[in-house]
């Protein structure tokens, strides 16, 4: 680790090096689904910081209302990067993942502890995993100038038949955008669980030393996300990074303290959602 990326990395993860993301985000993307739990961003944002996870993950229009609560005990700011247009069930003519101007600027000056930016890789779209890849690099750069870690997030999408794209859960695909990753200089990688969660370890392996946040993905029930967080937490994660699974949840600072007792204290399944109910 960079002497010069500590100080963020210090605040983004714990004394053992773990680390709950909650990622708020979703807004940036334009699509209505998303909103859902967060329509009232000061509220949502001021119950997960009551909550206390490590990092709430914001756009740069939303950050502000993190670093406006007074205290020094407030999570960390993850900032996101980029822009996309990728998740809607009917897919536009031109896809893109756009860099916001001076990202890097903009996460210094908002004192973020990291900032994020996809690496997406789609069917038949190699053009968007072209700019990806470039936007990585692009922001390496000016990371390294300002000493601020780069979470680049490579997410592996599969063809509905429907239209649009849904998670692709295959590890064979999985671990090598993990690895692309890492080669382009990611000092945390945000990926993707994978069908079986006891391989996970593999995915872990691949990335060489650099830690791995888990997404959350869809809402799903709260005996599967507590099982899938404590089965990745064994295969060795250094934390989670979810976001309906919390804001969508009907006691988001419940399932926040539910979750940080798994990734920081190795509750288990039963464990956690006894505190989910309290």
């Amino acid at each position: 680790m960079s002497l010069q990326l500590k100080p963020r990395l210090n605040r983004m993860f714990s004394a053992q090096g773990k680390c709950f993301d909650v990622a708020v985000d979703h807004g940036f993307f334009n699509e209505f689904g998303f909103l859902a739990g967060i329509e009232n961003m000061k509220q949502a944002i001021a119950t997960i910081v009551e909550a206390g996870p490590n990092c709430i993950q914001l756009s740069i229009g939303q950050a502000g209302h993190l670093q406006s609560i007074p205290g020094s005990q407030k999570p960390g700011l993850v900032l996101r990067t980029d822009v996309a247009n990728i998740y809607g069930s009917v897919l536009p003519r031109f896809l893109f993942s756009e860099l916001i101007d001076k990202a890097i600027e903009h996460a210094v000056r908002m004192d973020a502890v990291s900032v994020c930016v996809n690496l997406l890789l789609l069917p038949n779209q190699p053009e968007l995993h072209y700019q990806c890849t470039k936007n990585v690099s692009l922001l390496k750069t000016e990371c390294e100038k300002y000493g601020m870690p780069l979470m680049v997030e490579p997410l592996v999408m599969a063809s509905q038949a429907e239209g649009g794209y849904m998670v692709d859960g295959d590890i064979h695909k999985i671990m090598p955008l993990v690895r692309q990753a890492v080669e382009l200089g990611a000092d945390v990688i945000k990926a993707d669980p994978c069908e079986r969660v006891e391989e996970y370890h593999r995915v872990i392996e691949v990335a060489s030393g650099i830690p791995v946040l888990v997404r959350g993905g869809g809402r799903a029930s709260d005996e599967e996300i507590m099982n899938r967080t404590v089965e990745l937490m064994k295969q060795g994660a250094s934390g989670i990074v979810y976001g309906r699974n919390v804001i969508q949840h009907p006691n988001p600072a419940g399932m926040t303290k539910a979750l940080m007792s798994i990734v920081h204290h190795g509750a288990s399944a039963e464990q956690a959602q006894a505190l989910l109910t309290q």
